[in-house]
């Protein structure tokens, strides 16, 4: 805490600052409504005109499970490229966007804000219930992606997804970031929203698997400069997923790495602890020991994809891997200590 003679002096300061700045910018929405959201081949048309870009993967023959997947921050829908080959071989569609303001949408690199991203996943997952009416609809997120399910979960409980996958999901917001973090980044958004940022210097590994890696810095749709204001607006998204994961009720597969060095222990912790005991919720967690951040595209992403299609095929089943942590409850608690 300041010292009071300080706070006393700083505290006006910082408000008359803040006061005299524009503050985080969001897109603007696109003023081309549309009768009725449109599900295309390379693309889902949204209510307000704007034009969401899709990926899809569809195995031979009719799929027994579909799946509608949402990417991580500053990633697009190629994340799950090498998940949706792995699933097509069995009988699993994956369909994939692109995020406003991520990949190929428009005005890239602008948060849209958390309303317009719920509205854009229940669209889209009304979208293609309408498109399999007698298939299973689950949906998938990574990291932010996750975040953007559990945010939307109470919207969720009346929708007609059938399960949800959380890989990862970004849960750190402002109640477990460290206090001059937040501070700071709450100053930089309202000062200068628009200057931008790189994850040059920090010495954190998203993955192990460095081929991967390096074809995401080669990659022109992967953002490499983040503005401020994103970041701030991702937090805020993250602490809205923390607060309302409590009420996904949805059958949810959870899978985490033990080696994750963006969304740390804690607050996937501090979640579980809110949920209390998973299988009265519906929930079933994997803990991964060699896991890192990018799951589904680590060395061992192979592991990942064989639980991911067990437990489409079967919810109840026992999970391939073995590491479930209903079987080794003290890892988790070690993971948690």
């Amino acid at each position: 805490m300041l010292p009071f003679a300080v706070a006393k002096r700083t505290v006006p300061l910082l408000l008359l600052v803040l006061s005299a700045c524009s503050g985080p910018q969001q897109q603007v929405r696109p003023d081309k409504p549309v009768d009725t959201p449109t599900l295309g081949e390379d693309a889902i048309l949204m209510e307000d005109g704007y034009r969401l870009p899709l990926r899809h993967w569809l195995p031979t023959g009719k799929p027994h499970a579909v799946i509608l997947a949402l990417h991580g921050f500053n990633d697009y829908s190629n994340a799950f490229a090498s998940t949706a080959s792995y699933l097509r071989q069995h009988a699993i569609a994956m369909y994939a966007v692109d995020q406003r303001g991520f990949g190929e949408s428009a005005q890239t690199g602008l948060w849209a804000g958390e309303a317009r991203m719920q509205a854009d996943l229940l669209t889209a997952t009304r979208l293609l219930c309408h498109r399999y009416p007698d298939t299973p609809v689950y949906l998938m997120g990574e990291s932010m992606g996750g975040a953007v399910i559990l945010q939307s979960a109470t919207a969720l409980q009346a929708s007609c997804a059938a399960g949800v996958i959380l890989s990862a999901p970004a849960v750190w917001g402002w109640e477990t970031m460290p206090w001059w973090q937040a501070l700071a980044l709450r100053m930089m958004a309202h000062i200068a929203p628009a200057m931008t940022v790189t994850g040059e210097g920090l010495d954190i590994r998203p993955s192990d698997n460095i081929d991967m890696l390096r074809a995401l810095g080669r990659d022109p749709l992967v953002i490499k400069k983040t503005r401020i204001d994103a970041i701030y607006g991702l937090t805020d998204l993250m602490q809205s997923a923390h607060t309302h994961s409590i009420e996904l009720r949805l059958p949810t597969l959870l899978l985490y790495g033990e080696q994750d060095e963006i969304i740390t222990p804690a607050p996937i912790c501090d979640m579980l602890e809110n949920l209390g005991d998973l299988a009265s919720t519906g929930w079933r967690m994997l803990l991964y020991p060699d896991g890192f951040h990018m799951l589904t595209r680590d060395l061992q992403a192979a592991r990942v994809h064989g639980d991911i299609a067990a437990w489409l095929g079967d919810r109840t089943t026992r999970l391939p891997s073995g590491l479930e942590v209903g079987e080794d409850m003290p890892r988790l608690q070690a993971l948690c200590k």
